[in-house]
C-alpha cells in the first residue's frame, strides 16, 4: 500500500473539508430552488471516499456508485465547478445539465455514475470489470451501493458471475444504517451485511468507515487481490450520514441524540485531531486551508450561476439518434 504520511493526512483534511462544504453549499442553493429534483448528500461518509482514493490507481481504476454521487467524481479528478453546474442544470455541467444530481458521469476520469435505480449500478460495475478482464487490462472497478441496495436480486446475480469469472471488481456496501428511512435491522434477519459474500465464497469483511486509514488498508488489499486476478471482494464499510436520505427527508426514524452521538465520530474532526496531535500543522495553517476551501466553493457557485442553460434541442439530440424521429415536435 502507498505509504500514509503527514501529506496524506493534510490532503485528506483539505479534500474531505472541501467535499463537506461543497455539499453544504448545495443544500443552501437547493432551498433557493436553484438545484431541483432530489438531492442526496454525503456528509459523514467522506472517509470512505478518502481512503479508497488513496488505495486506487487513478490513472486506470474505475468507480461506479448510486445517486449519492457528487463528491466521488471530484475525488476522481473532475472539475468541481462542472459538478456544481450539472446540479444547476447548466450546459457547462458534466452532462450538459441533463443528468442532474443523481446522474453525474465522467468517462475521462473513469467515473461511471451516478445511478438513480436502486442497485442498478451493481451489475454494471461487474460489467466494467468483465470488459477489463476480456481485454486483458489490469484495471480494477470499485462498485458502491447502499445498505438498501443489497436486498436487490441484481446483487446476487452479479456476485455469482463475478466469482465464477474471477472479475477484477471490489463491491462496497456503504452501510450508513438506513435505507431511506428503514434501518438495516428491519430489512433482514441479520445486520452483518458483509456475510452476504460468504454464500459465494467471496472474500468479505466489515470495515470501520469513519477512519480513512482503515478504509485505505482494506481497500488496498481488495484492489490488489482483484488486480492480480484472484477475483472480487465484498466490503461492508460501516459509516453514517449526518443529513437525511435526501433534502426532503424529515428524519422521523432516528433521534437527534443518535445523530449528535455519531457526530462525535466525524471523520473530518478525526483527521484534524490527528494532524494536531502529530503537530503536522498549526491552527493558522488550518485556517489557510479552510479559507482556500471556502474560496473554491464560492468559485464553483459563481461558475454555476454564470453559466447558461442548455438549448432545448440538446435534450432531443442526446436521446434520439434518428434526426427525423416521427414523434418529435418540428418546432421547439
Amino acid at each position: 500500500m502507498k505509504k500514509i504520511t503527514k501529506k496524506t493526512y493534510l490532503d485528506w483534511y483539505e479534500n474531505m473539508f472541501f467535499w463537506r462544504k461543497f455539499e453544504d453549499k448545495l443544500a443552501q442553493v437547493y432551498i433557493k430552488q436553484k438545484v431541483r429534483g432530489f438531492l442526496h448528500l454525503y456528509n459523514g461518509q467522506e472517509a470512505v471516499l478518502a481512503g479508497a482514493l488513496h488505495a486506487m490507481d487513478l490513472e486506470k481504476d474505475r468507480m461506479i456508485t448510486a445517486y449519492r454521487n457528487h463528491v466521488q467524481p471530484i475525488g476522481m479528478g473532475v472539475d468541481p465547478k462542472k459538478v456544481m453546474a450539472e446540479l444547476y442544470g447548466k450546459k457547462t455541467g458534466t452532462s450538459q445539465g441533463l443528468g442532474g444530481s443523481m446522474h453525474i458521469f465522467s468517462k475521462e476520469h473513469r467515473f461511471y455514475g451516478g445511478h438513480g435505480i436502486v442497485g442498478g449500478q451493481i451489475p454494471l460495475g461487474a460489467g466494467l470489470a468483465f470488459a477489463d478482464k476480456y481485454f486483458e487490462r489490469d484495471n480494477v472497478t470499485l462498485t458502491y451501493m447502499g445498505d438498501g441496495a443489497v436486498r436487490q436480486g441484481s446483487l446476487h446475480e452479479a456476485f455469482n458471475l463475478a466469482m465464477l469469472w474471477k472479475l477484477p471488481v471490489v463491491f462496497i456496501c456503504e452501510n450508513n444504517g438506513y435505507a431511506m428511512g428503514t434501518s438495516v435491522a428491519r430489512t433482514a434477519n441479520h445486520t452483518d451485511i458483509w456475510k452476504l459474500g460468504l454464500g459465494y465464497e467471496m472474500p468479505c469483511k466489515p470495515v470501520d468507515g469513519m477512519k480513512p486509514e482503515v478504509v485505505a488498508k482494506e481497500m488496498d488489499e481488495a484492489i490488489d487481490r482483484a488486480r492480480r486476478g484472484d477475483g472480487p471482494t465484498f466490503l461492508e464499510i460501516r459509516t453514517y450520514r449526518y443529513r437525511g436520505h435526501s433534502m426532503s427527508d424529515a428524519q422521523h426514524y432516528r433521534t437527534k441524540e443518535e445523530v449528535k452521538k455519531k457526530q462525535e465520530e466525524d471523520p473530518i474532526s478525526y483527521v484534524l485531531n490527528k494532524i494536531y496531535e502529530e503537530k503536522w500543522a498549526t491552527e493558522d495553517d488550518i485556517k489557510k486551508v479552510n479559507k482556500r476551501v471556502k474560496d473554491l466553493v464560492k468559485e464553483c457557485e459563481q461558475f454555476a450561476e454564470d453559466s447558461d442553460y442548455p438549448d432545448k434541442n440538446v435534450m432531443y439530440d442526446t436521446v434520439y439518434e434518428q434526426e427525423d424521429y416521427p414523434f418529435l415536435p418540428h418546432k421547439l
